[in-house]
């Protein structure tokens, strides 16, 4: 079993948002990454399918996908969902995500990679939301959370 499989975050809240809520996805984290050799994308694969399992037992956590480019069988990429950005932060803030997630994190292409959601549809309708971007986003680096709680940059 990977870590995280299990239905309930450690905080004893189920980890996914109950169906038919109105929770929203604040947050879509999507890292890509290369590799050199099919050999080494098997590997990716599995690390990578780790990392999500570790990352879903954190409040906040919606979803994680892991996939690979249908033209390119050695890139490959991670699609995280949070509630906000503060969740992921606080997880990637964790002393198990530092040791065994973010080292591999940190090998994904250099790009940005977190994007707060300005708009989702689904089969069941469509929402905008209002930006959030933290006041300190410039400063804080990956892994920090700066305080419980940042204000948002004024629209």
């Amino acid at each position: 079993m990977v870590p995280g499989d299990d239905a309930r975050a450690p905080s004893g809240t189920p980890r996914h948002a109950p169906e038919g809520s109105d929770a929203a996805r604040g947050l879509v984290v999507d890292l890509r990454f290369r590799a050199d050799d099919p050999q080494q994308a098997v590997l990716l694969l599995g690390r990578l399918r780790e990392a999500v399992g570790v990352l879903s037992a954190f409040d906040g956590f919606i979803d994680g996908v892991v996939g690979r480019a249908t033209d390119d069988g050695l890139l490959l990429m991670v699609a995280l969902s949070w509630r906000a950005v503060g969740d992921y932060r606080r997880a990637l803030s964790s002393y198990d995500v530092k040791v065994s997630v973010v080292p591999l994190l940190s090998t994904a292409v250099d790009e940005p990679s977190a994007f707060e959601v300005l708009h989702e549809r689904d089969c069941a309708g469509s929402r905008d939301a209002a930006g959030a971007l933290a006041e300190d986003a410039g400063r804080v680096s990956l892994g920090s959370a700066a305080a419980p709680f940042v204000p948002p940059l004024p629209s």
